[in-house]
């Protein structure tokens, strides 16, 4: 096991306003095992090349392009920096910008650098994960390895591969065993990305919070990955990391040397015994922001195959939450779940105790006295009785503990929980960014996947396609979610800011007053918002469900997870039209912002010479009125829609 320092750490708190104390953890390598679908994890091909390359087999600069030729990464050293740019369809998107780390207690290892070795490698092919947001990843890519050797004592050494994909490019860096270099504390990275002037940024400080638009140059303080940007030239691009298990997380802020441009900034220290690779850096490029979200399995692609030996036991779908914390309550939900084609129920803080009390014992069923229901009919928890009651129906249930118990009592709640028969667990409010803290959770995700749980995350945990390694992780929230009321320009900005990292869970609200968008944008939502849990009607109960109300059909019919995606059109912040295939059957959702709108959409993605019917939900007079007609369709149609004011619609094609 890997011994590491402790830290001062950032806790979700912190990140809001408040300061927590620091704690250590083992972290475990742990071998790889394939999942279905996926090969044999096998070492890195661009190290394997670099093995037997000889010094000077390339020089630099050095044009690295991607396998269309449409992107093209070019390689330099200038006076002794090794620098980068970027490039799309012969338009520029970073500019000559610098690369290295930052050491505690030694000079920076980004500079004086002469080149001593290099290798070169491609890679066609394709994976399929056992689900997602369609059923086959391409990954194609041209990669090349620089090492590059100080010119001035102590000549420590630093790797860089790179990556070029027609998607964007990738690069990471990597320090070889070496005398003098054992060990590091990485203070920071100078990963540079500028840009030209005029470039606007969608940003915000933390992964629950709300984003805002600005030139670059004007964006404050450091920001949540991935950064989505507007280029000046018209481009789109998406800075983010993948594979982020053991490092502290890397934010974005304005470079100080030049406003308008961006520069990685690590939201804690690193400590590393060498030989030792970083995670990945990586910019999606693309002509319209569409694109970006279409290609988001970039990150997945950058992250280790999968270390489960079997996937067949991680079954998505959808959930509602137990709103009672009883006995009776519980079993109404059981019942109702099974009627609506709801395949898992869950219990939320407060089942074994008040969540932030250190005495809470989350091996015993204790409700919380603030959640003890008001009605007398809906008191006393019997868990084990509804878990029973919910597998007899077929029903799966999921168990939520924060960070407290899953820090403290995690060895002993995994087999337990087992042993009840739980599917799933929700870890909440995590603590995130340092390393320590990504060692720790990362350690609870890997051990869940040992008792066959699955998992969402909750909080201000994001993504970084760690889910093909542990595809129990189902899903995450690192998001400002659905029951914070949020505004329609917020659900529209989000399928080209956050979703970009991948699944999250935004807990869908359905009668409460309090939603600011109509019914026809709620269920658009769960097509626009991928997750293959999905929680919905979240704040509300199964008596409320006294009669049917239109478009319950919807969620009844809705998949979680997709066998293609396509982003039809959208601009973020003012709409987007995003369908999704399941079988032979597409699912559509639209939706808009505060603004009405009149959209015509081209149904190019139906099968050619088939009928479907289609099935539309969309706005009526008032936000809790659904229109719902049926129309024939075929490829190559164009479906006409009005969007109310904070509305959409939703449509689900079937062949005929």
């Amino acid at each position: 096991m890997k011994e590491h320092s402790t830290a001062t750490l950032v806790t979700r708190r912190s990140i809001l306003g408040g300061m927590a104390a620091g704690a250590t953890a083992a972290f475990w390598p742990g071998p790889l095992v394939a999942a279905v679908g996926e090969q044999p994890a096998v070492s890195n091909p661009v190290h394997d090349a670099f093995a037997a390359a000889k010094p000077g087999s390339m020089s630099l600069p050095f044009a690295l392009t991607s396998p269309s030729g449409n992107v093209v990464l070019t390689i330099s050293l200038t006076k002794g920096n090794v620098t980068y740019t970027v490039s799309l369809i012969g338009r520029e998107v970073i500019l000559a910008s610098s690369l290295g780390l930052k050491l505690d207690g030694a000079p920076p290892l980004d500079s004086h650098f002469k080149l001593t070795k290099t290798s070169q490698t491609e890679h066609r092919g394709s994976w399929k994960p056992p689900y997602g947001e369609r059923d086959n990843f391409p990954d194609n890519f041209n990669a090349t390895e620089i090492e590059v050797q100080e010119e001035i004592p102590p000549g420590r050494r630093l790797r860089i591969e790179f990556r070029a994909y027609d998607e964007g490019i990738a690069f990471r860096y990597f320090v070889p065993a070496q005398p003098g270099l054992q060990s590091m504390v990485i203070t920071d990275e100078r990963s540079e990305f500028r840009l030209a002037d005029g470039a606007y940024g969608w940003w915000t400080h933390t992964a629950q919070g709300n984003y805002t638009r600005s030139l670059i140059a004007d964006v404050p303080g450091v920001n949540e990955r991935p950064f989505l940007i507007e280029l000046s030239n018209g481009l789109w691009a998406a800075i983010g990391e993948a594979a982020q298990d053991d490092y502290p997380s890397m934010f974005l802020a304005s470079l100080n040397s030049e406003h308008h441009s961006l520069v990685g900034k690590l939201m804690g220290t690193a400590d590393h015994h060498a030989p030792f690779s970083s995670p990945w850096r990586f910019i999606l490029v693309a002509e319209k922001p569409r694109h970006l979200l279409e290609h988001n399995y970039l990150l997945q692609n950058l992250c280790p195959p999968s270390r489960l030996a079997s996937t067949n036991w991680i079954l998505p779908g959808k959930v509602m939450r137990e709103m009672t914390l009883s006995t009776r309550g519980g079993r109404e939900l059981v019942d109702f779940a099974a009627s609506q084609n709801i395949q898992y129920i869950e219990f939320d803080a407060g089942w074994y105790g008040d969540q932030d009390d250190e005495a809470a014992d989350a091996t015993k069923i204790n409700v919380a006295p603030q959640a003890i229901n008001a009605n007398p009919d809906y008191r006393g928890l019997n868990l084990r009785e509804v878990i029973d009651y919910a597998r007899s129906k077929n029903i799966g249930t999921i168990l939520y503990i924060n960070h407290i118990a899953m820090e403290r009592q995690l060895d002993v709640l995994l087999p337990l929980y087992r042993q009840w028969g739980v599917a799933g667990i929700k870890y909440g409010f995590v603590n995130v960014h340092t390393q320590p803290w990504t060692r720790l959770l990362y350690d609870a995700i890997k051990k869940a996947g040992e008792y066959r749980l699955f998992l969402d995350i909750h909080d201000e945990f994001r993504p970084t396609g760690m889910s093909r390694t542990y595809p129990h992780l189902l899903t995450q929230e690192g998001i400002r979610g659905n029951e914070e009321f949020p505004s329609a320009a917020h659900s529209t900005t989000l399928p080209f800011t956050r979703m970009l990292a991948g699944a999250a869970d935004y807990t869908y609200c359905w009668f409460d007053p309090r939603l600011k968008n109509t019914w026809a944008h709620q269920m658009a939502l769960a097509v626009v918002l991928y997750s293959p849990l999905q929680f919905i009607y979240w704040y509300d109960h199964p008596t409320a469900f006294r009669t049917e109300s239109t478009g319950m059909e919807w969620f009844r019919e809705l998949p979680t997870v997709w066998d293609d995606t396509k982003v039809l059109d959208g601009h973020p912040g003012d709409f987007v039209a995003i369908a999704r295939r399941k079988g032979k059957s597409w699912f559509l959702g639209v939706i808009t912002n505060d603004s009405g709108r009149d959209m015509k959409i081209d149904l190019d993605m139906l099968q050619p010479g088939q009928q479907y019917a289609g099935m539309i939900f969309s706005d009526g007079s008032g936000p809790k009125d659904i229109q719902k007609n049926q129309r024939s369709f075929q490829h190559g149609d164009v479906l006409k829609l009005t969007l109310q004011p904070r509305g959409g619609a939703a449509i689900c094609f079937t062949q005929a």
